[in-house]
């Protein structure tokens, strides 16, 4: 049977097992769900083994999360059980198992379910990829292919909504990402220099029905040369390995050039595979080099300046930090492997002049213009957004991610950045339904000696106020123009109006811009 009849019958079985999130979770409970997330399955294994011995049979979402999150063998006849169209055949057919004809059937592969909620709504998939860890028992191979990790729940998360008519995944592994396009985007291109990675993603899109991806084989934009896109995405292999004799290059994490240069040609390599108004959004490491602050070197990416630009610092490790987060991350234990490895990578640094890494976000834009003429180049707008900015601490409540926040920013920059102050003056403004204002005062005092916007949802900003900003933050509730607010403010503090203006409006765009004010 062939895959088009197949998948079919391991969609209907893994519906009828109610094999989702909650289903899972409900079957070993939060405690074992937290541990799993550490990479402990002792609980999960003995929740399920209790349940059995309740009920006196295996469940069918039991057995398949024994067999594919666990890594456990599981008897055939449970596992036909449990997928009751598809059998232990039907699922050796498809490689999601080992039926040799034995009593038990093993994993090849690990399967389970996704859920999420993004701008559009909740939604929830299976996704399938290669073994961790945790079911092999050893680190991982170089052409592992990664399932949904923290760095992929990140990237989607950040995905502005933007309806789209094409969209681009560069590394798409095991296609999360271009699932999650796809949404949004009316046809997505997916690539990956990893065949495995294609078969397995091309898998995950017909088992959850999505039918406007096209899977593509190369490079970075290789496999894309003279298109343009209205949304290009990434979740580039942008770990930063030695390349050295003996030290493991994943092809899911380790982009096989020196340092950060891969993140580089994609920063670089953007602007010819956008169209007017694209944007580019990836996940990044960057070093820091002797003195000198990363953000120099980011700068000389974006050279000659064709794209705008909002680059977010997230997280700063030294280079031992760093070493040990990813030598851990292939499956190495600590022992001699591991502190072979771990020389390697301070060797490495050490040589280059490497001090410190950082890890974010890239929001990248080609600003829109007119139409290109017949075979020629498209004429673009000025730059007008270059924000590089550090932003260590957490963020604010965001349910369905940070993607719309983000888009909503761009909006609000755009209108600010086209809007004069004798416009901006007439313009009725609000606050945000997320923010909120702390005061602070000295015992027995009735003026304020600290005043603070704080953001609940977005980047979860906090912005110290003045009496003056206070003021007009406090008045905008869409009756007043801002002029207005501000005339009233410059007779209550016996100000001078145009200089009050001038003060305070360019903390009002800020404001805008933040999404404090709209």
């Amino acid at each position: 049977m062939t895959s088009a009849t197949l998948v079919p019958r391991l969609r209907t079985d893994l519906a009828a097992a109610h094999f989702s999130v909650p289903g899972l979770t409900g079957l070993w409970g939060i405690e074992a769900d937290a541990a799993l997330r550490r990479n402990q399955r002792v609980p999960a294994q003995r929740a399920l083994a209790t349940l059995a011995a309740k009920l006196g049979r295996n469940e069918p979402a039991a057995t398949l999360a024994r067999l594919f999150l666990l890594g456990d063998a599981v008897p055939r006849a449970d596992l036909d059980a449990a997928l009751p169209t598809l059998g232990a055949v039907g699922a050796a057919e498809l490689g999601l198992v080992a039926a040799d004809g034995s009593a038990d059937v093993c994993p090849l592969v690990d399967l389970r379910p996704y859920s999420f909620i993004d701008a559009h709504g909740a939604g929830s998939w299976w996704i399938v990829s290669d073994l961790g860890e945790l079911a092999l028992g050893h680190p991982l191979g170089e052409t592992h292919v990664l399932g949904i990790g923290g760095a992929s729940r990140t990237l989607s998360g950040l995905m502005m909504p933007t309806a789209v008519e094409r969209a681009l995944d560069i590394g798409t592994g095991c296609g999360i990402q271009a699932m999650h396009a796809s949404r949004h985007a009316e046809q997505v291109v997916a690539t990956d220099i990893s065949v495995r990675a294609l078969e397995l993603a091309a898998l995950n899109v017909e088992l959850n029905e999505i039918d406007n991806i096209e899977f593509r084989f190369g490079s970075l934009f290789e496999p894309v040369v003279g298109e343009r896109f209205d949304h290009i995405i990434s979740n580039p292999p942008f770990v930063i390995t030695p390349r050295a004799e003996g030290v493991p290059s994943y092809e899911y994490r380790d982009g096989g050039m020196v340092g950060d240069a891969l993140v580089e040609a994609v920063v670089r390599g953007a602007a010819d595979h956008l169209t007017p108004g694209g944007v580019v959004q990836l996940l990044g490491n960057w070093e820091y080099h002797d003195e000198t602050d990363a953000f120099e070197r980011l700068e000389r990416w974006l050279t000659p300046g064709a794209l705008d630009a909002w680059i977010i610092e997230r997280e700063v490790q030294t280079p031992g930090e760093y070493a040990e987060t990813w030598i851990r991350d292939g499956g190495t234990r600590p022992g001699p492997d591991f502190d072979r490895l771990y020389n390697a990578w301070l060797n490495d640094f050490e040589a280059r002049g490497v001090r410190r890494v950082g890890f974010g976000y890239l929001l990248l834009r080609l600003p829109a213009g007119d139409a290109p003429a017949a075979g020629g180049e498209a004429p673009i707008s000025a730059p007008t957004l270059r924000r590089l900015e550090r932003l260590p601490d957490a963020l604010g409540h965001n349910p369905a991610g940070l993607g719309a926040h983000l888009a909503e920013c761009l909006a609000a920059h755009d209108w600010q950045a086209q809007t004069d102050d004798a416009r901006l003056l007439r313009t009725n403004l609000t606050v945000a339904s997320d923010v909120t204002e702390e005061r602070h005062y000295w015992p027995g005092q009735s003026d304020p000696t600290l005043m603070t916007l704080h953001q609940g949802s977005g980047f979860g900003r906090s912005v110290p106020l003045d009496t003056a900003l206070a003021g007009l933050v406090g008045a905008c509730d869409g009756d007043l123009a801002v002029g207005a607010i501000i005339g009233a403010l410059a007779q209550l503090l016996d100000a001078d109006e145009p200089a009050l203006a001038a003060e305070l409006l360019p903390k009002v765009r800020a404001l805008l811009v933040d999404g404090f004010l709209k």
